[in-house]
């Protein structure tokens, strides 16, 4: 894989199979115009209401999917700010990750679909990617000791 800088979002976004955003902004940083069809957005970043890393229609055009309904409904302005327009209504989440994961909300039904997971960061989610990790490290043999301000931690 090669990695280049490029000199804007839209030189970042335009033509990706994959866009992740994890900023602070206010303001959008990604426009639904540069998004190809058939793309996937990870949209981990502005989770307060009054903060966006899209723009209404880079929402508009997306299947949306989330972490918890109740999180994003109160706290992600990336979801809130068009739900406000008038843009889309709560109706539009298609499902939590969780409900995808057992085949309870739907997946991706189109190669062309731009497919929106917006997560505003739910401990469990932390703890089960460190279980995972851990798991595999230890059965590969990798890793090593750290020392936590006088914890000692290891993989014995």
């Amino acid at each position: 894989m090669t990695v280049e800088a490029v000199g804007s979002a839209r030189d970042a976004v335009e033509g990706a199979d994959l866009i992740c955003t994890a900023t602070s902004s206010v303001e959008p940083v990604v426009k639904g115009a540069w998004i190809a069809p058939g793309a996937h957005i990870n949209a981990v970043g502005a989770c307060f209401p009054a903060c966006r890393e899209l723009d209404t229609e880079a929402v508009v055009r997306s299947r949306f999917y989330c972490d918890r309904r109740e999180s994003v409904g109160s706290e992600a302005g990336d979801f809130l700010i068009p739900r406000r327009e008038g843009a889309i209504g709560s109706d539009h989440i298609v499902g939590e990750i969780g409900e995808v994961a057992i085949g309870r909300a739907p997946g991706r039904s189109r190669p062309d679909e731009i497919t929106l997971f917006k997560s505003l960061g739910i401990a469990v989610e932390d703890v089960a990617a460190a279980e995972h990790i851990h798991r595999r490290a230890r059965a590969v043999g990798k890793g090593f000791l750290v020392d936590l301000g006088g914890r000692r931690m290891t993989y014995d």
